[in-house]
C-alpha cells in the first residue's frame, strides 16, 4: 500500500440535514448509512491528486452539484457500511471515504477542464495580489493551467483597480486588447471598479463574467456558465458590498512555486471613509479573516518553502475588531512567530493610531517580527488633515513616531503621501516638506491626488490644477531621494540580514529586515536562507555587501 493517502474522508450521502464533513480524523455531524471506500492508488497518480483536490472542493462548495455522471475509468469502489468498518478488516488500511454525485460529477469536470488555461492581470494593491492568487488556486485545482507568458488562455481574469482614475483607465485598457487578441476567450472582471461599476464592464460589450470583490469563490462556476451560453451577454454577479458583514476565506496554494516572501490577506473593508478614499464603497466595512484560519495557511505556506509572510489588508490596524473575540493584530503575530521555519514576519500598512502597545512590543521583542512599520501620513499639514477626515494631527503623529524608534531602535518607517488635495495651498505644501525633513522616512510612496466621484473631496472647491499636482510630487520625489540615500548611508559597514530571494545581475539580492533591497555578492548563495551581509557599497536603490560572520 506504499504512497497511499493516510486520511479519511467522512462525506454523508445525504448532505441535506447531515452538516458539514470534515477531512482527516473523521469527525461527522449525522450517522450516515452507507459510504464509499475509495482507494489512493499509486498506479494513477493524476487521477488520484485530481480526486483529492476535488473531495476538498466539495467539502467548501457543495453549490450545484446535480448528481452522478458516469466516468469511463472511475477508480475502484465498494459499498460499505461505516459500523462496520473495523469487522470488514480495513480499519488500518489507508483510504477515501466519499460519496458518488459529488465525486462523479467534480472529477468529470476536471477531466474536462484539464486542457484548459486561465491567466490572470493584475492592478494595484497587494490585497489585490493576494485575491488574484487565491482566485488562480481555484482554477487549478479545477483541472485548469497557468498560462505562460507567452501562451493563449481559454479564460483571461482581470484583477481590477479604482484607486485612482488611472487604475480606472488602466482595467478598461486591458480588456479591450485582451478582446481584441483573443475574440473567443471568456474574460472576467473582479476588484474594486469592477465592483464600483458594474455597469461599464456590462457595456463595454467585451465582458464575459463581473465578479466584484465578493463571492468570488465561486468564479470557476460562474467562468463555465459564461463558457456555456450562445449569446455575450454578461453574468453579472456582483452583491451589495455594504450589506456583507463576513471575511470571504479563501487561500492560495503555491505548491510547486520557488518564491520566498508570501503575501496573506487577514483583513478587509475599512470602516475610516478618508474624504479622497473611494475604497471603503469597494471593499465594505470592516471584515476580520478568523485567526485560526490565517495562521493556518501560513503555516502551510513555511511548509511549502516560504520564508517571509506580509500579513495584508485593507484597514490592517483594525484586524479583529470587528470579531469581539480578543482577536488583534498582536494576537495573531504572537501566534504566528510560533510557526517552526518562518523566519520573519512583515505587516503591511498600518494606521499610526492604530498601533497597539501589545504590538510594539512584540517588536521589541521578537526577532522574527520586522522592524520596518509603513505608516500613512498623507500630508504633513494639519489643515489638510483635517479635509481629508485623517483620525490624527501632527503633534500626535509625531509623537508616536518618537516613541517607536525610542522604543524599537533602528526600526525602518516609510510612509504614503498624497500631494494636491483640494484646498491644499503652497503653504500646506511647504509645511508637509518641513515635516518630511523632520520625521525623515525611509522612504515615501508620493500620488497625485485623485477625484474619485462619489468621495466627499470629489465635490470640495478649489481643486488644485494638474500641472501643480504634478510639480509638487516632483518636489516631494527629489526630496525622498536625499533623505533615502542618507538613510542608508548609516549602514556602510554594518550587518544587515538578507533574505535570498531572486538572483538579477548574477548574485541574489533579497530584503533586510529593515525593508532594504541588498545584494549578496557570493557564489554559495541558496534561495530561501537567511545571510549575515556586511554592506560595502551604496547602490541607486539599495545596498550592497558581502558575507560575514554572525555578531
Amino acid at each position: 500500500m506504499k504512497g497511499m493517502l493516510r486520511g479519511v474522508l467522512f462525506c454523508p450521502l445525504n448532505r441535506g440535514k447531515s452538516g458539514a464533513a470534515r477531512i482527516g480524523g473523521g469527525e461527522r455531524s449525522e450517522p450516515v448509512s452507507r459510504m464509499l471506500i475509495l482507494p489512493y492508488d499509486t498506479e494513477s497518480k493524476s487521477r488520484n491528486a485530481d480526486f483529492i483536490s476535488i473531495a476538498r472542493r466539495a467539502i467548501r462548495n457543495p453549490r450545484g452539484l446535480k448528481g452522478p455522471v458516469k466516468l469511463t475509468n472511475p477508480p475502484a469502489v465498494r459499498p460499505v457500511n461505516p459500523k462496520n468498518l473495523h469487522t470488514e478488516g480495513v480499519s488500518n488500511e489507508p483510504f477515501l471515504l466519499f460519496f458518488p454525485p459529488c465525486y462523479n460529477e467534480l472529477m468529470e469536470n476536471n477531466n474536462l477542464n484539464s486542457g484548459k488555461k486561465v491567466s490572470f492581470l493584475t492592478l494595484g494593491c497587494k490585497v489585490n495580489q493576494y485575491d488574484s492568487d487565491a482566485m488562480r488556486t481555484l482554477f487549478i485545482r479545477n483541472g485548469y493551467t497557468q498560462a505562460g507568458e507567452d501562451e493563449d488562455a481559454d479564460v483571461y481574469v482581470v484583477n481590477t483597480c479604482s484607486v485612482t482614475s488611472i487604475g480606472d483607465r488602466k482595467s478598461r485598457q486591458m480588456v479591450r486588447r485582451i478582446r481584441r487578441a483573443h475574440p473567443s476567450a471568456i474574460i472576467a472582471v473582479a476588484g474594486c471598479y469592477a465592483q464600483l461599476a458594474p455597469e461599464v464592464f456590462e457595456k463595454m460589450g467585451d465582458v464575459d463574467v463581473i465578479v466584484g470583490v465578493q463571492n468570488r469563490s465561486h468564479i470557476v462556476d460562474y467562468v463555465e456558465e459564461a463558457m456555456g451560453r450562445t449569446d455575450r451577454k454578461p453574468l453579472n454577479e456582483t452583491v451589495d458590498i455594504m450589506k456583507v458583514d463576513h471575511f470571504e476565506n479563501m487561500s492560495v496554494d503555491v505548491s510547486g512555486e520557488v518564491r520566498t516572501r508570501a503575501f496573506v490577506k487577514v483583513q478587509e473593508g475599512c470602516d475610516n471613509y478618508c474624504t479622497f478614499c473611494i475604497i471603503p464603497y469597494a471593499r465594505g466595512k470592516l471584515k476580520s479573516r478568523l485567526q485560526k484560519d490565517a495562521v493556518d495557511e501560513i503555516r502551510k505556506l513555511a511548509a511549502q518553502g516560504y520564508r517571509e509572510v506580509v500579513l495584508t489588508g485593507i484597514h490592517l490596524g483594525n484586524y479583529g475588531k470587528d470579531l469581539h473575540d480578543g482577536t488583534s493584530l498582536a494576537t495573531l503575530v504572537a501566534e504566528l512567530v510560533k510557526i517552526p521555519n518562518l523566519l520573519r514576519i512583515r505587516l503591511g500598512s498600518v494606521e499610526s493610531v492604530e498601533l497597539s502597545e501589545d504590538l510594539i512590543s512584540i517588536m521589541q521583542n521578537e526577532p522574527k517580527v520586522c522592524r520596518h512599520l509603513h505608516l500613512p501620513i498623507q500630508s504633513g499639514s494639519d489643515a489638510v488633515l483635517k479635509g481629508m477626515n485623517r483620525h490624527y494631527r501632527l503633534p500626535q503623529f509625531k509623537k508616536l513616531i518618537s516613541e517607536l524608534r525610542a522604543k524599537v531602535p533602528g526600526i525602518a518607517l516609510t510612509t504614503d503621501l498624497i500631494v494636491g488635495f483640494p484646498g491644499e495651498t503652497e503653504e500646506n505644501f511647504q509645511e508637509t516638506l518641513e515635516t518630511l525633513k523632520e520625521i525623515r522616512f525611509s522612504g515615501i510612496h508620493v500620488f497625485p491626488y485623485s477625484r474619485r466621484t462619489g468621495t466627499p473631496a470629489a465635490s470640495y472647491p478649489n481643486q488644485v490644477t494638474n500641472e501643480v499636482k504634478k510639480e509638487r510630487v516632483h518636489r516631494v520625489q527629489e526630496l525622498e531621494k536625499e533623505i533615502a540615500l542618507d538613510y542608508r548611508k548609516q549602514f556602510m559597514g554594518r550587518v544587515v540580514h538578507v533574505l535570498a530571494e531572486e538572483i538579477k545581475d548574477g548574485f541574489f539580492e533579497g530584503l533586510s529586515d529593515e525593508y532594504i533591497r541588498v545584494s549578496i555578492r557570493d557564489s554559495h548563495i541558496e534561495r530561501g536562507k537567511m545571510y549575515p551581509v556586511r554592506i560595502d557599497t551604496i547602490t541607486d536603490d539599495g545596498l550592497s555587501g558581502v558575507l560575514a560572520e554572525e555578531e
